[in-house]
């Protein structure tokens, strides 16, 4: 079953899609072709390179298109630099971008953690380029602004500098690889994941296996948002949230939705498979090949209309 469920996780986290036209940014999503017209000045070019040399939003209407992992971004919103109450970390990035939904979703979580003991608001992680798309480093996801990190460290100053953002790190929640939390994990924590799962538009929350764990362990009350939290490798610095496609959104892909029930006795197994790893299976020689690691993407992977996100001024 655990198998299974890594492979259904993959499967959903590098999800994809393709095509549509210069100039406009199309309704529809179609698989890009080698029929259509990629610039000659894109072509040979990785898509990260052409997406993350792009300093500035696109000057189109906001529209995520593609999926998560292999899309754009037409008329991004930027996330201030500081508010009332959040931060945006790591700005030499120019991460701090993502879609007017992302935008108010992470305002509206900063207010929520705002009002837990010890926490005057958030620190921000990524969220996307300003025009979306594969990353020079680092994520897969994050491509269509509708990801954003959450680190874990609680947002005590709202008045760090530039330099400090650069400098200071979060906290790691996680013990023996994941399977249990730290003596850093809070009732806040907790707090905060749940009020974030809650929001309607948010379709998952990737988190460390032993902190989905801990967090159906104790938790009381309602128990539906949890089905929203994954257990995910890594995630222990920060939480990930990942939004919906907004309504009518139809260049955008979304995820199946997560499997039913609170998905409890999946995290539990995980965390039992890090303390007592089974054995290694023996080969099927009846398995099919397992799948070619994916390449660098390029133009004519993404969505057709990315090519006018990238030519847009």
């Amino acid at each position: 079953m655990m198998r299974r469920f890594k492979r259904f996780a993959v499967l959903l986290l590098l999800a994809g899609c393709g095509g549509a036209a210069p100039n406009s940014v199309a309704e529809d999503v179609r698989p890009l072709v080698s029929t259509q017209s990629v610039p000659a000045a894109m072509q040979g070019v990785r898509a990260k390179q052409l997406f993350g040399a792009k300093t500035n939003a696109s000057a189109q209407s906001p529209a995520p298109l593609g999926s998560y992992a292999k899309g754009c971004m037409a008329g991004g919103m930027q996330l201030a630099e500081t508010g009332p109450t959040w931060q945006a970390m790591r700005l030499s990035r120019n991460r701090n971008w993502g879609h007017p939904d992302v935008i108010d979703f992470i305002q509206k979580l900063s207010r929520s953690a705002a009002a837990q003991p010890g926490w005057n608001g958030l620190y921000v992680g990524d969220i996307s380029q300003p025009r979306g798309g594969p990353m020079l480093t680092g994520h897969r996801s994050h491509q269509i602004g509708l990801d954003v990190d959450v680190w874990m460290l609680p947002a005590m100053r709202l008045d760090l500098t530039r330099a400090e953002r650069e400098s200071l790190s979060s906290i790691s929640l996680r013990r023996q690889g994941g399977a249990f939390t730290n003596e850093n994990y809070t009732r806040q924590h907790h707090e905060i994941i749940k009020a974030a799962a809650k929001d309607p538009r948010t379709a998952r929350i990737f988190v460390f296996p032993g902190a989905k764990v801990r967090m159906c362990k104790e938790e009381t009350g309602d128990r539906k948002w949890l089905r929203k939290v994954r257990p995910w490798f890594g995630h222990h610095y920060h939480f990930h949230v990942r939004l919906s496609c907004p309504k009518g959104a139809r260049g955008c892909v979304n995820q199946d939705p997560p499997p039913e029930g609170d998905g409890c006795a999946d995290a539990q197994e995980w965390v039992d498979n890090m303390i007592n790893p089974k054995p290694p299976a023996p080969p099927d020689p009846n398995a099919p090949p397992p799948p070619k690691p994916r390449g660098e993407l390029t133009m004519f992977d993404l969505p057709g209309q990315c090519i006018s996100v990238r030519q847009s001024q």
